[in-house]
């Protein structure tokens, strides 16, 4: 039996419940190479949980290859706390936006609120992040 853990990205289930990691970012994550997330808003929201849970493989995976870092570090003691996802506007069949806001504080900062609006190209069936201007 396993235990109910929710999803740190915050989406709603039924009952406004917040979903489990298990019903709704874990499996992109844990399966990337058999099951990519169905649309932008999707990989926003699970590039967040990526980052709430440190998994550079998957953040980097996600990231289109024009514009993907070689590698990403984390910043120790930051806490994330929450997603706000503000809009999400399909450009065109391979092109969307997602406008959010993330909070994170650290052992060194007060909280933090970072708003931005990101970019995604969809190629092969498969969305990627490409960048994003910050608001």
């Amino acid at each position: 039996m396993t235990s109910y853990q929710p999803c740190p990205c915050g989406r709603m289930g039924s009952g406004l419940k917040p979903l489990s990691l298990a019903a709704c970012c874990g499996p992109y994550l844990d399966n990337f190479a058999d099951r990519a997330a169905p649309d932008a808003q999707a990989l926003m929201r699970s590039r967040y949980t990526a980052f709430v849970l440190e998994r550079a493989d998957y953040l980097l995976a996600t990231w289109h290859a024009g514009h993907r870092p070689v590698s990403i570090a984390f910043d120790a003691g930051v806490k994330w706390l929450g997603l706000e996802l503000r809009k999400h506007r399909q450009l065109d069949a391979s092109h969307a936006e997602v406008e959010f806001v993330a909070r994170q504080k650290s052992p060194a900062t007060p909280a933090l609120r970072l708003h931005e609006r990101s970019r995604f190209i969809r190629e092969l069936d498969r969305w990627y992040y490409v960048d994003g201007d910050q608001l």
